[in-house]
């Protein structure tokens, strides 16, 4: 099925500067538009990879790896969540996708409510995902630690904080202590090159202001057994998010590899729902 993308009106909000280099875009299916915004240390693909072809389904999917993550160069100076949230509406541009809905997950939760703060008119829907406004002192406590052990010669325990802080009780638990040495030896061979940029972005990031004047359907998704993200965290950010909705999904920080066809189906019911009217 083939999509006639709405145009928008032209914003009027000023631009943050934009990267010295474009970022990796991914872009995929058809129909009305999704935005996706990736976590700290991810990806597109790596965040929302098993579930990308359920959502192209849909949806014309489309986004960008932050600056250090998958194809995109390290950024040369601190990351920005203006940037990163025009950066992401400038790649709807460049693919034609007037309006959209705006997944985020974990600090894309952030980038993706800075995207409807600064472009409101662009902005029909918003999926928050494990998810916080702002980091809390203990999420800006792991978040230093994450930090330190990046700049640290142990992978060895890089891996294994990721995977205690990423995965649910549960999850974790079915692991053998041979498969949390493999598991920790593929994560420190696979973190990206700004993952450290982007954890110090987890740090700075506020965006409790932008909230009360959000108005379009948001649904938060509370990953219930999280122990990056506190859901006490999460739930503090639909609280303050006029009129959102809230699902609880019982896994740790990561919905796409413990409970993607659920965290999927959310995703998209939410959308379906909200959006009547407007399949092209």
């Amino acid at each position: 099925m083939t999509s006639t993308h709405e145009t928008a009106p032209p914003s009027t909000t000023p631009l943050a500067a934009p990267l010295s280099a474009p970022l990796a875009r991914t872009v995929r299916g058809s129909g009305p538009g999704l935005l996706l915004a990736h976590g700290a240390g991810g990806g597109i693909e790596a965040n929302y990879g098993p579930i990308l072809d359920g959502l192209a389904a849909r949806h014309t999917v489309v986004g960008v790896d932050y600056p250090g993550a998958g194809d995109s160069p390290r950024s040369l100076t601190p990351l920005d969540v203006d940037t990163l949230a025009d950066e992401l509406v400038a790649a709807a541009d460049a693919e034609g996708v007037g309006r959209f809905a705006v997944s985020g997950y974990s600090l894309g939760g952030p980038v993706a409510i800075r995207v409807a703060a600064r472009h409101p008119e662009r902005v029909d829907a918003l999926v928050l995902s494990a998810t916080f406004a702002y980091a809390d002192t203990r999420t800006d406590l792991v978040a230093s630690v994450w930090r330190q052990l990046l700049a640290a010669d142990d992978p060895r325990l890089l891996g294994e904080f990721v995977q205690l802080m990423a995965l649910g009780e549960g999850a974790l638990n079915t692991l053998t202590p041979d498969e949390v040495r493999a598991a920790a030896e593929l994560i420190t061979a696979t973190v990206p090159p700004g993952t450290g940029d982007q954890v110090e972005l987890v740090r700075r990031i506020d965006v409790r202001e932008d909230l009360a004047a959000i108005t379009v359907p948001a649904l938060v998704i509370v990953t219930t057994a999280d122990p990056l993200v506190s859901p006490t965290l999460q739930r503090a950010l639909a609280a303050g998010l006029p009129g959102s909705e809230t699902a609880e999904l019982p896994t740790g920080h990561l919905p796409f590899a413990e409970r993607p066809q659920e965290w999927l189906a959310l995703i998209t019911g939410f959308l379906a729902r909200h959006r009547e009217g407007r399949v092209a």
